[in-house]
């Protein structure tokens, strides 16, 4: 991929739409770009009573449903234009269908539905989500969804825990389902545009020595089914905003959290890395290990203007990324807060005669 043809952008919106954890409370440090759920709520719902000349709106019974999985909305703009992708939809179609609704999302403005990788945390809502976008984007008069998938297709997949039983994730999603649902099929392994305005990998490269796949990790096609720790069909979505740099989307870094990020600094280069968003997946006695060595890469190979952790990424890693990166670093992804990246200006570069 050329990057002269990837697109810097004038600004960038991720809104989550699911992940395993809500909280709309918690104070949000003034140099990390992040809102509240509840924030957008207050600005969006009509007041429910006023007193002393202020509004009141009631909000407590409009937050959003957590749940394990990750489903993010991008929303990008360039010279005036805007363009919307959708980053996986979580394990549940209504729970999706909901939050998107709390949310206040339109679905006809998705145009493209891009899937991080077949685990069905990410993809179980599929057949749900595309049939309401694409109903939604056919009552607008606008074309189908493009569903956006890696060609290698599990039927399903699960983790040998340390008794020898598999816990398993419901089926994959098939083809068909997905086109039934009124989705365009693309199949993409290696980087690409999406939307007009983002960047899909390819599968990952697998560069540092510690970040070996998940442990225990099994896929099955048909009967058949083997080891698989390494789910080479995980990619990510990344997005460039002018004078702020690249924002990662890595939806549970399989191939390591790390790894993905030096993946989007191949196809930006020379840009630095800004949000780092989605499930950095150290959770588990048999991940867990990776914590020092991954927070370690982050601060010195990576160096990320802000960690966004959700999803699998575990309460231990998210302590150890606390310590490094707070305060005014650390913003974590939970369901129904947005980050709004605005470009900003390159400094000037003063020059002082002698």
């Amino acid at each position: 991929m050329d990057v002269q043809d990837l697109p810097v952008l004038d600004s960038l919106e991720l809104v989550v739409v699911v992940d395993n954890e809500t909280d709309t409370l918690s104070s949000i440090d003034p140099e990390v770009d992040q809102a509240p759920e509840i924030a957008s709520l207050l600005m969006r719902l009509p007041a429910a009573r006023e007193h002393d000349g202020n509004r009141g709106v009631c909000v407590f019974d409009h937050l959003c449903v957590a749940c394990h999985g990750l489903s993010v909305l991008v929303r990008g703009t360039l010279s005036g234009e805007s363009r919307t992708a959708l980053f996986d939809v979580g394990p549940y179609g209504d729970v999706w269908l909901d939050n998107v609704d709390r949310l206040g999302i339109d679905l006809a403005e998705i145009e493209w539905i891009f899937l991080s990788h077949w685990h069905a945390d990410h993809s179980g809502g599929f057949p749900t989500a595309v049939g309401a976008i694409a109903e939604a984007r056919e009552k607008a008069g606008l074309a189908p969804p493009l569903v956006d998938l890696h060609p290698n297709r599990p039927d399903q997949r699960g983790i040998q825990l340390p008794t020898g039983t598999f816990a398993l994730l419901p089926p994959e999603p098939t083809i068909d389902e997905l086109e039934q649902a009124g989705g365009q099929i693309v199949i993409h392994d290696h980087p690409h545009v999406v939307a007009g305005l983002f960047v899909g990998s390819g599968e990952i490269d697998r560069v540092t020595a510690y970040e070996t796949g998940l442990a225990g990790h099994f896929t099955w096609r048909g009967d058949v089914g083997g080891p698989d720790p390494l789910i080479m069909d995980e990619r990510f979505l990344a997005a460039h905003v002018r004078g702020r740099g690249v924002s990662v989307l890595s939806a549970c870094s399989h191939a390591g959290v790390v790894n993905a990020c030096l993946g989007a600094k191949a196809l930006f280069l020379d840009t630095p890395i800004d949000v780092v968003l989605g499930g950095y997946h150290l959770a588990g006695g048999a991940m867990e290990p990776r914590i020092p060595d991954t927070v370690r890469d982050l601060v010195s190979l990576i160096d990320p203007k802000i960690v966004a952790p959700g999803h699998c990424t575990g309460w231990r890693a998210k302590a150890a990324l606390v310590e490094a990166f707070s305060p005014g670093r650390y913003g974590p992804s939970v369901v129904g807060s947005r980050y709004s990246l605005i470009a900003r200006s390159q400094p000037e570069v003063t020059v002082e005669l002698v």
